[in-house]
């Protein structure tokens, strides 16, 4: 783990330990000041939509608000949703620049959630659908009020892990964390705001 004597260093990360995968939080990675203004500019910008699933045998909305950004053609599919993606506005490729310098990877598509109370919810999931590849990475920047994540392991019902994410943090799932671990954002009883999360992935089809 990374320190500094300031209270908000960007570079600071966060190792996570944790079987079968890799985990490293970054939970300053972006200023006060730009975090505020990157909820705003998001939360008023995008074209929202409340997408359906499929659920035994009913068709319900998603407990959340979602939008997908990426470059042209990348098609993705998830939970019986296919999604086709908006262009890369000027606020998603300054978020994007920032976490490829400490990932080190390109990525090429974003899954964005707004979480707009704490009745707001993602249900147990893995982000392993063909298109992503094996091994995927995915990087989950947060925005907003503090949700806690959650994992757990698909064999070792023993393994299990909850963080609470920072407004303005950034969290890398890396290795074989997808293969391995279920996660989840539960809904809660306590009054929570809105949230704004955005999962880069890299979207292998052509």
């Amino acid at each position: 783990m990374t320190t500094s004597l300031f209270p908000e260093n960007p570079n600071e990360v966060e190792e996570i330990p944790i079987q079968d995968g890799v985990l490293r939080l970054y939970p300053h990675i972006f200023s006060p000041e730009e975090k505020e203004a990157f909820f705003n500019q998001l939360k008023e910008n995008v074209k929202w939509q409340q997408e359906e699933i499929r659920l035994y045998g009913r068709t319900i909305p998603l407990p959340r608000l979602t939008a997908w950004f990426g470059d042209e053609g990348k098609t993705y599919m998830y939970s019986g949703i296919t999604v086709e993606p908006e262009p890369w506005t000027p606020t998603l490729l300054e978020i994007k620049s920032r976490i490829e310098e400490v990932s080190d990877v390109t990525f090429n598509s974003v899954l964005l959630n707004y979480y707009r109370s704490e009745r707001d919810s993602v249900s147990w999931h893995s982000d392993d659908e063909p298109e992503l590849g094996q091994n995927p990475i995915i990087g989950s920047v947060s925005l907003g009020d503090v949700r806690t994540f959650q994992l757990k392991h698909k064999t070792d019902k023993s393994l299990t892990i909850s963080r609470d994410l920072p407004d303005g943090s950034y969290l890398e799932m890396a290795g074989s964390t997808q293969h391995h671990w279920l996660h989840q954002i539960p809904k809660r009883t306590r009054k929570i705001g809105p949230r704004i999360n955005l999962t880069f992935r890299i979207v292998r089809n052509a």
